[in-house]
């Protein structure tokens, strides 16, 4: 009802309103009159509800209303709804009847102009500070050699042709491009999902896991590169665990991006030079070190030949020290001579004075004893080489033996094996239990013994029956079963008597 349908004031016959007969007709009137309602104003009381809506309270100098932005269009907002925001919105005036209040649902926010942004984004940056994202601490080191390098950008720009040249000559290595759009309300998710992206790719799998990102777009103005300043993709930046290079736009163009990640590049044609080394200038390192290794070992070796020298000239003369042992090893032999010379002269003596006294006997007694003893030890040297050649044959058979054993030790095994089992096979086909499980049961009479048969129980005797999972008391009924009837087979028309 509408207040053009009301009666008449005066009319003595004018019927009531209730309270929410007038508050839905105050509704329904303020819908039809501003559903669509453009406001420029300023933010305050903004509250994020635990329900995914946001309130807030729009205000001028002179006059404020509430507004309400329901969960499933905040993610479609141009800009974060903060206290203080001047921004433009667009929705419709309605009503709240259970307080009534009037308020406007809000369908999209834009910030009021470029000053609005640039304080917008100097409130989020000090939050992130705040939060230490943009400390030095956190940042990761850049690879010095990476065999592949992650690029995030337009795949039809000319900053991805500059990119890929510049690493062309620099460093020859596998370049991965996640094509995104750089510019637009789509940039910011495209940006961020490519990031996670790269960092989500596991090690060694088939798409290969750079070891350095670069997030690159060309220059443009402070709208055209609004994008990077995107919290989502700041905060997806310092999450990732890939070191990542920011050039975003020219040297001047300073985003929200450049902050955290881990180095900034004035150009993506610089950024793609800190990715990666000259490979000649490498080269020529790696041939100088060489050079300098070996001059290094050459001057060692001299100078290690110089301090032996010197050690050596401080040391005496070999004849020197051979000299005393030389003298005494000369007057050692001249005496040596003499002494044997006395020693022979002297047994010589002694043999002539026993020599008549001896006997052909006697002087043939050594020559028998040492024959003895030869053939003694003859005989024993026999022994001996026949000891040694068993005892090389037995070793020589040591790895046959080996061989053999092996085989009847497996052998042992393999019968104890299948003893075993045929044990174990016995085991459980022998266990009392073990026919309960598909099915049977025992039959204990009241003192524990085992019924083998019918005949040993009595009408009226209390029995026990043992399942697989438990027991159950049970009394033996008197009468005996009728025996079951014979099924009989139906007749096969197809098959013949054999007989």
């Amino acid at each position: 009802m509408t207040f053009a349908d009301a009666p008449a004031a005066g009319a003595d016959n004018a019927r009531p309103y209730s309270v929410s007969e007038l508050a839905f007709a105050l509704k329904r009137t303020l819908e039809d009159a501003y559903g669509f309602v453009r406001l420029r104003a300023e933010l305050s009381k903004v509250t994020f509800h635990s329900n995914g809506h946001v309130y807030l309270t729009l205000k001028d100098e002179r006059a404020s209303i509430d507004g309400v932005v329901w969960k499933g269009q905040v993610k479609n907002l141009n800009v974060r709804p903060e206290q203080g925001l001047e921004v433009i919105v667009t929705g419709k005036i309605t009503t709240y009847p259970a307080g009534s209040r009037y308020q406007i649902v809000i369908e999209t926010m834009e910030p009021a102009g470029m000053g609005a942004l640039l304080a917008q984004l100097e409130r989020l940056k000090a939050r992130l500070q705040a939060e230490g994202l943009f400390e030095a601490a956190r940042k990761r080191p850049l690879p010095s050699m990476p065999a592949v390098v992650g690029v995030v950008t337009s795949p039809t720009g000319a900053v991805i042709r500059d990119i890929l040249h510049r690493i062309r000559d620099r460093w020859p290595c596998r370049v991965i491009v996640w094509p995104v759009v750089v510019q637009g309300d789509q940039a910011a998710a495209q940006v961020a999902a490519a990031v996670r992206g790269f960092n989500a790719l596991a090690p060694g799998g088939a798409v290969p896991r750079p070891d350095v990102l670069i997030v690159a777009r060309g220059g443009g103005s402070v709208e055209d590169l609004w994008a990077f300043n995107d919290e989502a993709l700041a905060r997806a930046v310092a999450e990732g665990e890939i070191p990542l290079i920011s050039a975003v736009g020219h040297e001047t163009d300073t985003t929200l991006i450049d902050f955290v990640s881990d180095r900034r590049a004035p150009t993506p044609t610089a950024a793609a030079e800190m990715a990666t080394p000259v490979l000649a200038e490498l080269r020529a390192a790696v041939i100088d070190y060489e050079r300098r290794l070996v001059r290094s070992g050459g001057r060692v070796v001299d100078e290690r030949r110089h301090r032996l020298s010197a050690a050596s000239r401080g040391l005496p003369k070999l004849d020197d020290l051979l000299a005393l042992a030389t003298q005494r090893f000369d007057l050692s032999a001249g005496r040596l001579k003499a002494a044997l010379e006395r020693n022979t002269a002297a047994h010589a003596h002694d043999m002539a004075k026993v020599a008549p006294r001896l006997t052909p006997a006697l002087l043939d007694r050594p020559r028998r004893l040492k024959a003895e003893r030869l053939s003694e030890l003859s005989a024993r040297l026999d022994a001996a080489v026949a000891r040694g050649a068993d005892q090389a044959a037995r070793r020589a058979r040591l790895p046959e033996l080996n061989l053999r054993l092996n085989a009847a030790l497996a052998r042992r095994v393999a019968q104890a094996e299948e003893r075993l089992s045929a044990l174990d096979k016995l085991r459980l086909s022998l266990d009392p239990n073990r026919p309960l499980q598909r099915g049977f049961a025992r039959v204990h009479r009241a003192d524990g013994a085992l019924a083998r048969s019918a005949a040993v129980l009595a009408p009226g005797e209390a029995v026990r029956l043992v399942f697989g999972d438990g027991e159950r008391g049970a009394v033996v009924d008197g009468a005996k079963p009728a025996p079951a009837p014979r099924p009989k087979a139906a007749p096969d028309a197809g098959q013949g008597d054999l007989f």
